[in-house]
C-alpha cells in the first residue's frame, strides 16, 4: 500500500480549519472527498500542523495511503480537478516510505503573520492581513519578541481550550521585518518551533503589536511571559493574517 506525501496550499477563509468536523467544511474533508471521487477509496489525511479556522497555508504537508499505486502527477492533478471550487491546491505529490508521518516526523514548523500598516484599509490583500491603522515600530516589536525566544512556559499565550499536555514550548525563531509596499508598510512576523500551543502565534503577535505602538515595553512582554497569566497579554490577532509556510523533517525525510 503506497504512502503519498502531499504539499498543499489553501486559502483558509471559507474553511473551519484543517481537521474534519461533523458539520462544518474543513480542508481535510475537501481533500479526502476529492481523493474518494477519483480513487473510490475512503482515506484519512494526516497533516503536519492542524490550522485553525481562517488560517492559510502555502506549504502544508500531509500524507495518505492508497491501496492502488497511482502516478504521482495523477494524484496531484486529480485532486486539484475534483476539489474545485474550494480554494485548495496540491502543489506536489510523491511516494514516500511507509514510515514517513507528516505530523510525527516533523521537527520544526514555520508560520508567517502579516500586518498591513497604514491608515486606509487594504482591498486586494484584505483576506490575508491584519489591518492595523496606527503606526507601529517594527524595531520595538523585534526587541520585545526576543524576550520570547527559547524554552518557556507559554501559558500566557495559550488558548483557554488548548488541549496540549504541557504549556512548555521552545520558540526557535521570532523575527519582525518591515516591507515597504507602495504607499504602505507591511510588517511580517516570522516564527518557528517544533510545535506551538493553540493560538500561541496569534496571542504573541497581538502582544507584539502593543509593543510596536508603545503600549508595552519589552520588559512588559517578558513579565507577561513569566506570569503565565493570559489576561495580561495583548489581543489575539485575527486568523486571516496567519499562514503556515513550511515544515522541516528529520533525516531521511528532510527533502
Amino acid at each position: 500500500m503506497p504512502r503519498y506525501k502531499l504539499v498543499v496550499e489553501y486559502d483558509g477563509a471559507p474553511f473551519c480549519g484543517w481537521q474534519r468536523q461533523a458539520e462544518d467544511l474543513t480542508v481535510q474533508e475537501a481533500i479526502e472527498t476529492a481523493v474518494h471521487r477519483f480513487s473510490g477509496e475512503t482515506v484519512r489525511l494526516t497533516c503536519a500542523g492542524r490550522t485553525d479556522a481562517g488560517v492559510h497555508a502555502t506549504h502544508q504537508v500531509a500524507h495518505l495511503d492508497l491501496a492502488k499505486e497511482w502516478r504521482t502527477d495523477t494524484v496531484r492533478d486529480a485532486i486539484n480537478a475534483l476539489v474545485r471550487p474550494h480554494p485548495v491546491s496540491v502543489v506536489s505529490a510523491e511516494i514516500v516510505s511507509p514510515d514517513f508521518d507528516a505530523r510525527h516526523r516533523a521537527i520544526r514548523r514555520h508560520y508567517r503573520y502579516r500586518i498591513f500598516n497604514r491608515r486606509s484599509p487594504p482591498v486586494i490583500t484584505r483576506a490575508q492581513v491584519w489591518h492595523v491603522p496606527w503606526p507601529l515600530d517594527a524595531g520595538l516589536m523585534q526587541e520585545a519578541g526576543r524576550r520570547l525566544l527559547g524554552r518557556h512556559d507559554f501559558s500566557a499565550f495559550r488558548a483557554a481550550e488548548c488541549q496540549a499536555a504541557s504549556p512548555i514550548r521552545t520558540l526557535e525563531q521570532l523575527d519582525v521585518e518591515t516591507r515597504t509596499m507602495g504607499l504602505h508598510e507591511e510588517i511580517v512576523v516570522a516564527t518557528s518551533a517544533r510545535s506551538f500551543l493553540h493560538h500561541q502565534v496569534r496571542f504573541m503577535v497581538g502582544t507584539l503589536m502593543l509593543a510596536g505602538c508603545r503600549r508595552m515595553s519589552a520588559d512588559d512582554v517578558a513579565n507577561i511571559l513569566a506570569s503565565g497569566d493570559r489576561s495580561r497579554c495583548g489581543p489575539m490577532a485575527p486568523a486571516r493574517g496567519l499562514t503556515f509556510v513550511g515544515v522541516d523533517y528529520e533525516p531521511p525525510f528532510e527533502k
